[in-house]
């Protein structure tokens, strides 16, 4: 017998529905990797504007004109939200700020690629931590060792206080992946990261004044502070909390084994640092490891 009309309209439904998830698991790696790309050539910009400015002045000005920037196109409304809500915006915050504090204070000190590297060890133990599918395992594993390779020539006579930086930056990175995604869940749009890019900019201007000072008004330095703010503020964060929506955290923190592909590219390109045949190996590893993550996030369970 053929099948009745009501059969006919549920499986056009039940297609329709697959296809838009499955376009809404593409947009949101588009939106990863975009995010990853302007982050990490953001923090290129970000070492040559060193000195002028500390490590501490650039996080200052990174998140002020972030803040500022997002503030304005949001104009997010400040009436009915939950005291839990608020909590979740400044704990957002407060990650933010020692987050972006402990990188830059590790990539003031040890090469890009490998401070990426190191800091990347928070959102791949999150993945592991917070995924249920004994595949994600092997993604992770996988993504592990495209990071060990990548950074097996630039651990050589490492700045250990740079590199105590830049794993306590992925501690960081860890608590940012979720509560990024409980923020987008809680606010609309990039609301909650408006506001809680402010509450980081307000931390940060004590210490940025302090380490800088005076430098911090200087006409070239605000502007290179405007691009850094822009590339590795603005564009990555909301392209990142809009991708949290369509992707579970453990999918998402593996992708994040891409940061540090995308660092040795960009200290290659920009500031001028090699890549040997390791770290090439390595990219592909890396990449695998996150199309395969993506790609089985939205499998049923296998253990």
């Amino acid at each position: 017998m053929p099948p009745s009309p009501e059969v006919l309209t549920a499986e056009a439904a039940a297609g329709a529905g697959g296809a838009a998830g499955a376009r809404g698991r593409v947009v949101a790696v588009a939106l990863v990797i975009g995010g990853i790309v302007s982050l990490q050539f953001g923090a290129s910009v970000a070492v040559m504007l060193f000195p002028r400015a500390g490590a501490l002045g650039v996080v200052t000005l990174r998140l002020a004109v972030a803040s500022l920037v997002l503030m304005l196109v949001c104009r997010p409304k400040l009436r009915g939200y939950t005291r839990g809500d608020w909590g979740t915006v400044v704990a957002f915050g407060v990650a933010l700020v020692v987050m972006n504090s402990l990188f830059y204070q590790a990539i003031d000190r040890i090469p890009l690629g490998a401070a990426v590297t190191l800091e990347f060890l928070g959102p791949l133990i999150l993945s592991v931590a917070t995924s249920r599918r004994l595949l994600s395992l092997v993604w992770a594993a996988l993504a592990l060792g495209g990071v060990a390779l990548l950074g097996r020539e630039g651990f050589d006579g490492i700045d250990l206080v740079g590199a105590a930086y830049a794993l306590a930056a992925g501690g960081l990175w860890a608590a940012y992946i979720l509560l990024s995604a409980r923020t987008g869940q809680r606010f609309p749009q990039a609301d909650g990261l408006a506001l809680a890019m402010t509450v980081a900019a307000v931390l940060s201007l004590p210490l940025g004044i302090f380490s800088a000072g005076a430098a911090l008004l200087n006409p070239v330095t605000l502007g290179l502070g405007a691009a850094v703010a822009l590339m590795s503020s603005v564009l990555p964060y909301t392209l990142e909390l809009l991708a949290l929506r369509k992707l579970p955290a453990s999918g998402f923190a593996v992708m994040m084994s891409l940061e540090p592909a995308a660092g040795a590219t960009a200290g290659f390109l920009v500031l001028h640092q090699a890549l040997g045949w390791a770290e090439v190996l390595a990219i592909g590893l890396v990449v695998v490891a996150s199309v395969g993550a993506v790609r089985s996030a939205g499998s049923s369970p296998q253990g």
